[in-house]
């Protein structure tokens, strides 16, 4: 894992890093029952989904403490859409400080599995809720999603959920200019950013929006 760290930039404590390699442990331990991911091989998971999701700790720390600087003392609500097996929302409950994260997910195991994750690992900050996003009932600073549906299916299930000054900030792969166009007036596109993620050979990005709404 550090060799990964060391290539993205990022600097997490050994508790830190012990807390990510149990949850993968217990992704993979899991995966058989609850059907979690598709991969199945360490080495696969280790790049596909754990250093991928590292990939925007960068990105969303300047996030936060833009946020921070900007007055919002209170820690930042995240919401992972369609976590399925906590991709990203439990890493960002490892790593982030000054975060409460909430998963949602529609299949009832997975939501199981990150429950479970958050009382062995002690993730006080960390919850899943067994739901369609569109019934929560909150609001979320950060609302966040990998691979979950298009921009503007993303926005328009969530947009009730985003709090005042809250902001988007979708996980993928190519530049998705369609989506882009797709999205309504209200949303508005302020960055893509290019994420490099070490021995993945696949482009990656982050899409960040907000509303003018």
């Amino acid at each position: 894992m550090q060799p990964t760290l060391a290539d993205l930039g990022v600097s997490l404590s050994l508790e830190r890093q012990t807390l990510l390699a149990r949850y993968m442990g217990m992704l993979q331990h899991w995966n058989s029952t609850y059907n979690l991911t598709a991969l199945r091989d360490a080495p696969d998971m280790l790049t596909h989904h754990l250093a991928d999701c590292l990939a925007v700790l960068p990105p969303l720390g300047r996030h936060l403490a833009e946020r921070r600087a900007a007055g919002g003392a209170q820690p930042a609500r995240v919401l992972d859409v369609g976590s399925g097996g906590g991709l990203p929302g439990v890493v960002l409950a490892i790593c982030c400080d000054d975060v409460h994260v909430t998963c949602v997910d529609t299949v009832g195991k997975k939501a199981a599995f990150i429950r479970q994750v958050a009382a062995e690992l002690r993730l006080l900050d960390l919850k899943a809720e067994h739901a369609r996003v569109e019934q929560l009932k909150a609001s979320f600073d950060v609302v966040t999603s990998r691979a979950f549906a298009s921009l503007a299916d993303f926005v328009g299930l969530t947009q009730a959920l985003l709090a005042p000054g809250g902001v988007w900030m979708a996980m993928k792969g190519k530049r998705p200019e369609d989506e882009q166009a797709a999205l309504p007036r209200e949303v508005t596109v302020f960055h893509v950013e290019q994420l490099t993620v070490p021995r993945l050979e696949a482009e990656r990005c982050l899409v960040w929006m907000r509303s003018a709404a």
